[in-house]
């Protein structure tokens, strides 16, 4: 073979394997940290296109966040009791249909901030208002920090049982996905990453 031609397998080689690791749908890679992305045929509606980040996960249960669904509801304006909410030129992202009345925040930070949460690496998860307002008066930009109203839950076993029926790609610890500067096309981005794998095995 020509040199070109053992650079252009190699490269190949190297990036279907590199795709080849960023999902699963295997129950066992199930983590807090991981991201669920619905199939193009989502088995239940109210799913349609959404990427999930895990915020928790344990045998007896797990709690995401939906991290590309935002509303056009001001920070500023649902959160009036906050301190520093209404210096926030964000919206309110919805994390799920699961008690609209919580909030929840994602915070990238290298300090711990307040009493958060640590899900992996520099990205932490706010469930209190004084962590929250911590977070709001460090003047953080929506990159660094998203504010979620709801979540989605799941008991013992139920996320497991839906991964298995394929309801789930699960892709690895992504702090950029999480924050990406355009989540209404997220889905799209990861399932076409998705199609590409398939496709990828489909040739070799």
């Amino acid at each position: 073979m020509r040199l070109r031609d053992i650079v252009s397998v190699a490269c190949g080689m190297m990036l279907a394997a590199s795709v080849l690791l960023a999902q699963s749908k295997n129950v066992e890679d199930l983590a807090a940290g991981k991201l669920l992305v619905v199939p193009r045929e989502a088995p239940d509606p109210a799913f349609a296109e959404t990427v999930i980040l895990l915020v928790r996960y344990e045998r007896s249960g797990a709690v995401g966040l939906i991290v590309n669904h935002p509303t056009t509801i001001p920070v500023s304006r649902a959160l009036r009791d906050v301190k520093g909410a209404a210096k926030s030129p964000d919206s309110l992202y919805l994390g799920g249909p699961v008690d609209l009345a919580s909030v929840m925040a994602l915070v990238r930070s290298n300090a711990t901030p307040g009493d958060a949460l640590r899900i992996f690496g520099d990205l932490f998860m706010v469930n209190s208002k004084k962590a929250l307002e911590v977070a709001l008066n460090a003047g953080k930009p929506s990159g660094d920090l998203r504010i979620y109203v709801g979540y989605c839950g799941w008991t013992g076993g139920q996320l497991e049982n839906e991964v298995r029926r394929g309801g789930w790609y699960i892709f690895d610890r992504s702090e950029e996905d999480v924050f990406d500067a355009k989540p209404e096309t997220l889905w799209s981005r990861l399932i076409a990453r998705t199609e590409f794998r398939i496709a990828t095995l489909d040739r070799r």
